[in-house]
């Protein structure tokens, strides 16, 4: 993994993100740290062009987007305008939303529309990934698990995966192996470290603070051709600039290309 390869998705800042002012000054702290490359996610109410300006303003590059569910079923024409408009070429369908994972039918009615909006932003030249979370590892009547589905049951060029490792691990997968399934389908690796209370609880925590073996991880995961890390921590304990700064403390010092 390069530098120019790790980034950080803008939902681990979206509190510091609502307003035109604040999405320019939080880009400007994230490329003091160091980051050269961000996702854009749950950046809401302000235009892409504005987004993408700003971004460039501060000297970072956008590696991909997350898109609302709903919007890359049903218009995926909308996603590749506003990936164009952003100058990238990926984004993820973020979460099945209010998909009964235990209705098969509409299990079968969502992977058929992923397969269908990534074939329209395959003709763009984008590709449209899968952002899995614990859920999707479950498996139906003993079934093959729904990511095993999603993945099964579209064309590889139509639908490719955003793997995230905390999800993988707490859905009880082995993370390395989930990479290594998706060979040439991983264009991105959401890294997002895993820890456990001394009562059991899970939490999510910043990278190397955890209990994932980042070193395989990251070897697996550029065997398989992923192309982005990003790093993404849903919550963080405190002000998440500080913990962004300790992910990529830790990944420069420990898991970079000499």
């Amino acid at each position: 993994m390069k530098l120019t390869q790790l980034g950080l998705t803008l939902f681990n800042l979206r509190d510091h993100c609502k307003t035109e002012p604040d999405l320019r000054s939080t880009l400007a702290k994230v490329k003091s740290i160091g980051f050269q490359v961000v996702q854009v996610s749950a950046v809401k109410n302000i235009e892409p062009a504005i987004v993408r300006d700003a971004i460039a303003e501060a000297g970072l590059i956008c590696c991909a987007t997350h898109e609302p569910s709903g919007v890359i079923r049903e218009n995926p024409q909308a996603v590749v305008e506003k990936l164009n408009t952003l100058n990238t070429k990926i984004t993820a369908f973020p979460s099945p939303g209010g998909v009964d994972l235990e209705d098969a039918p509409a299990v079968d009615a969502m992977i058929a529309d992923l397969d269908k909006a990534g074939a329209v932003l395959a003709e763009a030249g984008q590709k449209l990934c899968y952002h899995n979370h614990a859920f999707e590892l479950f498996r139906p009547n003993d079934g093959p698990s729904i990511l095993e589905q999603v993945y099964d049951k579209t064309a590889p060029e139509h639908v490719a995966a955003e793997l995230d490792t905390f999800w993988i691990q707490a859905g009880g997968g082995d993370v390395v192996a989930w990479i290594d399934k998706m060979k040439g389908r991983l264009p991105i690796l959401h890294i997002k470290d895993y820890a456990v209370t001394a009562k059991g609880e899970r939490y999510f925590t910043e990278i190397g603070y955890g209990n994932l073996d980042w070193p395989r991880i990251i070897a697996a995961a550029e065997q398989a051709g992923c192309e982005w890390f990003v790093i993404e921590q849903d919550r963080c304990p405190g002000d998440p600039f500080e913990s962004m700064k300790k992910s990529f403390d830790y990944i420069t010092s420990n898991l970079l290309e000499n």
